[in-house]
């Protein structure tokens, strides 16, 4: 590049294209052209696809179309370059609007004994058609699917719709008008209607209804009528209204699983011995406005504060008996398995001799769970440029070294795939202003995971998080408050946290060899000892180019690990840890 010559980000910015990183990749973002003058100014409606030749960009609301080049100072419009990315996210396409349907009396007698009015039927244009009632969906003012239902409780969708949520447009415009960020999520149409009924705008459903057992998938095509409304993920109030059946206790538990238990609340329909109602329209039937009003109102706390009954505990029990509680997960290596797997909800410490391999092995078991199991994850890692830990990140994905050496090194060919498939798994956490808090790290995983379903946080090294605290706090206490900040989070959000942490008063034995640390050498508290859930030392010897993997603490032995070893070699012509057995290590 000529020493005058702009850089590609540098034109993009010029034509009012801002991006969080310019990165190959793509991405949305505001349009410069529609956006100020939109209703909706936020809406990030504008797709930008960056190369390292070019960066391009198309309006899904205005069809503004344009790029950039290198070498080249006037931008040029032409259509959009399409790429392989199986996550973007296509234009809502409108289809075919109800204008030539009325609302038959038939279905209108059908609809008032449910207690649904004329007036609720016209405000969301309900419609009769082949003698079958219908709900259209509506996104930002254009009708996207229609879901039409038979007298025998047959449920139809519109060939290759846009999958949106019901009453999205309604939500948005009542957070606009109202400032409140608080959404209620129901099973079906007719659950949104009644609870409109009882004076709720803030109410949506899926258009697929609930699942028959949570699966925790972040690639569930059941849940990807988000992907047009992710701002519902700034939500502060999430109550869940979903059935009483099986299939509502399983999306209650996907719902929460996405947005976290921290601002989830739970509805529980009246019960009268043994029955209870199933739904929010059969509440509204048997019941009245009020009622119904009052199960959102007084919707409990999940968890609730304060002191608890054992019923109240009834259904993660039943959930755990059932087998719908999330289980461990393997590390991708058959031995290590046998002492340590990989276990939701916990906060896990990994510690060990500087430069033994820590973070180097972490990785190693990232790549594997995202090989394998289709995980996310979020990275705070400030001691190693992003760049560099990219780099490190390519060698274990192309099982080939990145620079020129003794082994032959990645194509280009396999460096682009490799980039690709790491920025669909790795979201990076970075603040160069000032030494983050561990508010900071944590309020940003919380957005990596409402927006990108990351299943676990990697924070590397503990020593890089502000060390500022209260005057009156001690130092152990200090690290007290962290590391309970760091389980309630994994608890609330159903994810792993790693926290990598370096032992301090490492002394040498009557050899000369320095031994690998316990718990209590690690840096500044024995809380790392008492409090974590699964305790990793890496331990490497040189010699023979061997590290042995030691779980010094698994808080529930035989769910997801034993206290023993596991040994490892590092090839340096793949760039990956192998397993080998305790006799070659001897």
């Amino acid at each position: 590049m000529m020493k005058n010559e702009k850089s590609l980000a540098e034109k993009a910015i010029e034509q009012g294209i801002h991006l969080n990183s310019y990165g190959v990749g793509d991405y949305r973002t505001r349009c410069p052209e529609c956006s100020p003058g939109r209703r909706k100014k936020h809406d990030p409606c504008l797709s930008v696809t960056v190369t390292y030749e070019s960066i391009l960009w198309m309006c899904h609301h205005c069809d503004w179309t344009g790029g950039v080049k290198e070498n080249t100072h006037i931008p040029y419009r032409e259509p959009r370059v399409v790429r392989e990315e199986p996550k973007e996210v296509a234009p809502p396409i409108p289809i075919l609007s109800n204008a030539n349907h009325d609302l038959s009396e038939g279905s209108m007698i059908w609809l008032e004994n449910r207690k649904i009015t004329r007036k609720t039927a016209e405000d969301f244009k309900l419609f009769t058609k082949d003698h079958k009632l219908c709900f259209p969906y509506y996104l930002e003012g254009d009708i996207v699917n229609i879901k039409s239902r038979t007298k025998d409780k047959k449920f139809l969708q519109e060939k290759n719709a846009t999958k949106c949520l019901y009453n999205i447009d309604m939500l948005r415009t009542h957070w606009e008008e109202t400032g409140l960020k608080s959404v209620v999520f129901v099973e079906g149409e007719m659950d949104v209607l009644a609870l409109y009924e009882a004076g709720f705008r803030n109410v949506v459903s899926l258009p697929d209804g609930a699942p028959q057992a949570a699966k925790f998938k972040s690639d569930d095509k059941r849940f990807m009528a988000f992907e047009h409304s992710k701002w519902i993920f700034d939500a502060d109030e999430v109550i869940v209204a979903t059935d009483a059946d099986e299939n509502g206790k399983a999306l209650r538990l996907e719902i929460i699983h996405r947005f976290g238990k921290d601002i989830c609340k739970v509805v529980n329909f009246p019960r009268e011995d043994n029955w209870q109602c199933k739904d929010a329209n059969e509440c509204l039937i048997k019941y009245d406005k009020q009622v119904l009003r009052e199960c959102i109102q007084y919707a409990e706390e999940f968890p609730v504060q304060g002191l608890h009954g054992v019923k109240e505990y009834h259904d993660s029990v039943q959930n755990i008996y059932d087998g719908n509680e999330q289980k461990a997960f393997s590390t991708g290596f058959k031995e290590l398995d046998k002492i340590y797997k990989i276990m939701p909800s916990t906060f896990n410490l990994i510690t060990g001799i500087p430069n033994h391999g820590k973070s180097n092995f972490l990785d190693q078991l990232l790549l594997n769970l995202a090989e394998r199991e289709n995980w996310n994850f979020a990275i705070f890692s400030p001691e190693h440029s992003t760049p560099n830990h990219i780099r490190r990140l390519l060698e274990k994905r192309c099982r080939k070294p990145f620079d020129i050496g003794m082994h032959a090194r990645m194509s280009q060919d396999e460096l682009n795939s490799g980039i690709q498939f790491l920025d669909n798994h790795f979201k990076f956490i970075e603040n160069t202003e000032e030494i983050p808090d561990i508010e900071f790290i944590l309020s940003k995983a919380k957005i990596a995971k409402q927006r990108f379903g990351i299943k676990g946080l990697v924070i590397d090294p503990f020593n890089q998080i502000s060390p500022n605290r209260d005057y009156a706090k001690r130092e152990d206490e200090h690290i007290r408050d962290i590391i309970a900040k760091c389980q309630q989070f994994a608890r609330n959000h159903q994810l792993v946290v790693w926290m990598v942490a370096h032992p301090h008063k490492l002394q040498r034995n009557d050899s000369g060899v320095v031994p690998p640390p316990d718990l209590y050498q690690v840096s500044g508290s024995a809380h790392w000892a008492n409090m974590s859930d699964a305790a990793l030392v890496v331990h490497r010897d040189f010699e023979d180019n061997t590290t042995k993997i030691i779980t010094r603490k698994i808080r529930e032995q035989g769910i997801y690990g034993h206290i023993g070893q596991a040994f490892f070699s590092f090839s340096n012509e793949k760039k990956i840890y192998e397993e080998v057995s305790e006799y070659d290590y001897d």
